[in-house]
């Protein structure tokens, strides 16, 4: 059996037009990436911001002239005192908020507070927070089920209806989402997570043509593999899913079981400011140039064909109906 660290083999581009992708390093050496976006007035809440692409996106916007609402759950903790100390030492604008995206309270006040506090409302939403449980799929119980789509879908739904109604009367908004590889093609071993993410992809999709008429830009990020945490912090959650299982299930998968609980990200040569980089790129862009999908990652992406095609295919479908308006804010002609 091999490694099933399949983190690590998640490895992409970033696709900075509907369909193109360009290497990382390759938009680097094209200067696609230097110089910096000016977020100067744009107001920005992101979830998850304890750690990983949120952490980092966080401080990134701020110091690019951004007001940052830096949202995470369980305050206070370390995390949100040491990023509270930076914004102070560096006059950074950050505000932490409490929110847990499982909690519907949580979400209404935290919102409600960063709308308050922005004058109106949210201009980018960064649906970051989202969790991992590894395994084979049989072994992927009702709570584990529950966890992984209440968070990585049903997250960005709550905090989706928070920010809406806001950026419906002011008819703008850009709402990111935080996708992955595996929300396009299946790595065995990662349970329902690619599911959750393949549920991302499309209520994502369906978002955007809804709310394109509404002055609102929906956006998807399909991230590679980088050396954040969501693998070592999904070991507590597969050990314990782990646990719970009878052994005959066990026994019929020994080394998809074997490696439960023991995820480490080895893709020590990305660099996860990729994400916050081509996240505030997509906010400088003018909407109407702004791509449904960006794939981000440090190599050719397995699933750029697959965008290529579904983008195609979706042209097609709507182009003639009575979406075809939409269609063409947020596929292009």
């Amino acid at each position: 059996m091999p490694d099933l660290d399949r983190r690590a083999l998640l490895v992409g581009s970033v696709a900075l037009g509907a369909t193109a992708a360009v290497p990382a390093a390759a938009a680097q050496k094209s200067g696609q990436t230097s110089g910096q976006p000016d977020l100067s007035g744009k107001s920005i809440l992101i979830t998850g911001a304890a750690t990983g692409f949120g952490r980092l996106g966080a401080e990134h916007y701020a110091r690019l002239g951004a007001k940052v609402f830096a949202t995470m759950r369980n305050l206070p903790r370390p995390e949100a005192e040491a990023l509270q100390k930076l914004a102070r030492d560096a006059k950074l604008d950050i505000t932490l908020l409490e929110i847990d995206v499982l909690d519907d309270a949580q979400v209404a006040a935290g919102v409600s507070e960063a709308e308050r506090l922005a004058g109106g409302a949210i201009d980018v939403l960064v649906n970051n927070a989202g969790v991992m449980i590894t395994g084979p799929v049989e072994m992927q119980d009702p709570e584990a089920l529950r966890l992984l789509f209440d968070t990585n879908l049903f997250g960005c739904q709550r905090m989706a209806r928070a920010v809406l109604p806001a950026m419906r009367k002011a008819r703008s908004g850009y709402i990111v989402n935080m996708a992955s590889q595996a929300g396009r093609v299946v790595f065995p071993g990662l349970g329902a997570y690619s599911a959750s993410k393949f549920a991302v992809e499309s209520w994502a999709e369906q978002l955007a043509y809804e709310v394109a008429t509404l002055g609102i830009g929906v956006g998807i990020i399909e991230p590679g593999g980088y050396p954040t945490r969501i693998m070592e912090n999904s070991n507590a959650s597969s050990v314990a899913l782990r646990d719970r299982e009878p052994d005959e299930r066990k026994a019929a998968y020994p080394g998809f079981v074997a490696q439960m609980g023991k995820s480490v990200s080895t893709a020590v040569a990305s660099d996860p400011m990729d994400i916050p980089h081509a996240i505030a790129r997509l906010i400088a862009t003018p909407p109407k140039d702004r791509p449904l999908r960006s794939a981000v990652a440090s190599t050719p992406s397995p699933q750029d064909p697959i965008n290529t095609v579904c983008a195609d295919v979706q042209r097609k479908m709507l182009g003639s109906g009575p979406f075809s308006a939409a269609s063409e804010i947020v596929l292009g002609a």
